[in-house]
């Protein structure tokens, strides 16, 4: 294989990914980064979109993240995801679903205080929407 770094992924629960790779697209909150081996440290946090991890000039792997935090080295990177699922693991009725509720939710809550975990969740779900009316 090219030039490669180890890419992890780790959500709260456990180490969800741990491999090779050549290239990796992450949707920082600044905007999207692309990590190649030999890059320059760098932190980011992550904001709700899809992580692409590239294997000969292709996308091999998308997956959606639900925010978090990016640490870059020249050796390295590792994204503490709140959230992940591969893409092709979105369930559109499910995504679809939640954002009733959420929306319900946030119609029933009585304070700005109440609102904002759920308006919180509603952005992730709404992203993940957006993930699934995308090409691939």
């Amino acid at each position: 294989m090219a030039d490669t770094f180890e890419f992890e992924l780790v959500s709260p629960e456990r180490l969800l990914l741990s491999e090779r790779a050549e290239m990796v697209v992450v949707p920082g909150t600044e905007g999207n980064f692309g990590v190649l081996p030999g890059h320059s440290p760098f932190a980011s946090t992550v904001r709700p979109d899809v992580i692409e991890v590239y294997e000969n000039n292709k996308v091999k792997q998308r997956i959606f993240v639900g925010g978090g935090f990016a640490e870059v080295t020249p050796e390295r990177l590792t994204v503490l995801a709140d959230e992940a699922v591969p893409v092709e693991n979105l369930d559109r009725s499910a995504v679809e679903a939640a954002i009733r509720q959420l929306e319900q939710d946030i119609a029933d809550s009585d304070s700005d205080a109440e609102r904002a975990p759920f308006e919180a969740r509603l952005a992730v779900e709404q992203a993940k929407l957006a993930v699934l009316g995308r090409p691939n």
